[in-house]
């Protein structure tokens, strides 16, 4: 039986709003769509496991409310284990404002509301689930204290620890680096941590250098359309990316998460892994929202066979 892993960060409800473009500074632009959607990047990596078929227990935070109730129901619907997700009665769920223009790029403001308060009580409750994980997920929009706490007793259970380090943030304190077997961060999220530009493959592998110096053993830099970058002590490699006609780019990252970690879980090689997490991204960008974005195990079998890789 495949091992489970489990998720703790963030649960959002989506605002989605559709336009030609993103707007400028002080533009009001009219949009064309609009539709709620769950997210958050806990949640929508959970869901990403949860629909390649590994059994995948989500822990976090929702508010009191009908957003809260949705996204619970919503993760269920998935197969995701909600039996740890707090509700919250002192906060709003989280929500996110996302605007998709029409090439499927997207900009995105969060609001954590409940994901703001997890704290040491949530460690506590994600600790009692730990026998026969294979993996615990961990991104930046929960408190990084809580991250840092579920990271240190992760390692110490024997857990892997994968980070995607987003929201991008400058000043993640060093003490998180050696906790990380995995780092995921985009050219973005990339740039941000290590103070130069990256934004080609040998830019990537420098910063994924300059991670595994700071105590990461596995780092990966995803730079979308372009691919991904891999740096590990025995070697580095290159991933091209896979050639899709792109709608929406919301949650790509949290898509590819969930590919590489369920290679890993079912004990493919890290190679193989990097560009399971590539099909699942590519994937993702093909059809708008996030949860629903993600791809089935059936529809992910078929991308990879009809390009030869199964």
């Amino acid at each position: 039986m495949t091992n489970k892993v489990i998720v703790f960060g963030s649960i959002n409800m989506d605002l989605v709003v559709k336009t030609p473009r993103l707007p400028i500074p002080g533009e009001t632009l009219l949009g064309h769509d609009f539709f709620t959607a769950p997210g958050g990047k806990g949640a929508n990596q959970a869901v990403a496991m949860a629909k390649l078929g590994i059994p995948t227990y989500m822990v976090g935070r929702v508010g009191k409310d009908a957003e809260g109730n949705s996204l619970l129901a919503s993760l269920q619907t998935y197969g995701v284990s909600t039996d740890y997700v707090l509700t919250d009665t002192e906060a709003h769920s989280g929500v996110a404002i996302i605007a998709v223009e029409d090439s499927g790029q997207n900009n995105i403001i969060v609001v954590p509301g409940a994901n703001r308060r997890v704290n040491t009580e949530d460690v506590e409750r994600l600790s009692n689930i730990f026998d026969n994980a294979a993996a615990l997920l961990l991104q930046l929009e929960i408190p990084l204290s809580a991250v840092i706490l579920a990271a240190k007793a992760a390692r110490n259970a024997g857990i892997s620890v994968i980070l995607d380090p987003a929201p991008a943030q400058k000043d993640i304190p060093d003490e998180i680096y050696p906790l990380v077997d995995i780092i995921t961060p985009n050219e973005i999220e990339a740039a941000q941590l290590v103070g130069f530009p990256v934004n080609n493959p040998e830019t990537a592998l420098e910063a994924a250098a300059v991670l595994r110096q700071r105590g990461v053993k596995t780092a990966i830099v995803k730079l979308g359309a372009l691919g991904v970058c891999c740096a590990t002590e025995d070697e580095s490699f290159f991933v091209p990316a896979f050639p899709v006609e792109a709608v929406d780019t919301t949650a790509a990252g949290d898509a590819f998460n969930g590919g590489l970690v369920a290679a890993l879980t079912e004990g493919h090689s890290l190679r193989q892994a990097v560009v399971w997490g590539a099909a699942a991204g590519a994937i993702a960008t093909t059809l708008p929202g996030a949860m629903p974005s993600m791809p089935s195990r059936d529809t992910f079998n078929q991308f990879l066979k009809d390009r030869q890789i199964l």
